[in-house]
């Protein structure tokens, strides 16, 4: 994602981070999504152990992270009228999306998947991501068959007003994903007030026969 889309694109979540599930419980205290714990955070030298050299483009397909139990199709999205990124449909709890105009899952660079925490039934797709630790599996199956996997390298919490866009989405000389979902605390009147991040780096890759996306391109 570029830096002019960064600026607008920290707000990603927010747009869908009103907690409708906790609000309509009528709990006073609701517990919420878990949180990262701080010694899951970046370093000053973040270390990125496994490595391997990009892949080509390709769409992806689905995203898998088996410790929190997610197996879930992915949309592309762009961007909105106000030049944020677009969201999953709020009723579609087992939706995640990839921002379709940035890099591809596995290729060189900063690729960006979004889901939602909650919706009004109850938890969605992302709403254990902030019980991720260092060192979990993330697989992302591509269109042309290869499953790329990536190795988690840090797991963190931020406020709103203090969202790093350039941290999150700024260039890499590798191939990197981050995984966002609302979090941060919450607030009956305002929602979550912030998002949870979550940063990997490829390393591996399987194949597998070519595949068409059976999700939609668009929301």
């Amino acid at each position: 994602m570029g830096r002019g889309q960064a600026g607008r694109g920290g707000l990603v979540a927010l747009t869908a981070c009103v907690g409708i599930w906790l609000v309509g419980s009528g709990s006073g205290q609701p517990v919420g999504p878990p949180l990262p714990s701080p010694a899951e955070a970046l370093t000053g030298q973040a270390r990125y152990p496994g490595s391997i050299d990009p892949l080509p483009g390709s769409p992806p397909t689905r995203i898998r992270i088996p410790s929190i139990r997610v197996d879930a199709p992915l949309t592309g999205l762009g961007l909105g009228r106000d030049g944020s990124i677009e969201v999953p449909p709020p009723d579609r709890r087992d939706l995640a999306g990839w921002y379709r105009d940035g890099v591809t899952p596995g290729a060189l660079g900063t690729a960006v998947v979004v889901g939602h925490v909650d919706h009004a039934a109850g938890p969605a797709v992302f709403y254990h991501l902030g019980a991720l630790h260092r060192g979990a599996a993330i697989e992302v199956p591509r269109a042309d068959g290869r499953t790329a996997v990536f190795t988690v390298h840090a797991v963190e919490v931020y406020a709103a007003e203090h969202f790093p866009d350039a941290r999150v989405y700024g260039p890499s000389p590798r191939a990197e994903l981050r995984v966002i979902t609302c979090g941060g605390g919450f607030s009956p009147r305002t929602g979550y007030q912030g998002n949870v991040v979550v940063f990997a780096h490829l390393t591996g890759t399987y194949q597998r026969e070519p595949v068409s996306p059976t999700a939609p391109d668009r929301v």
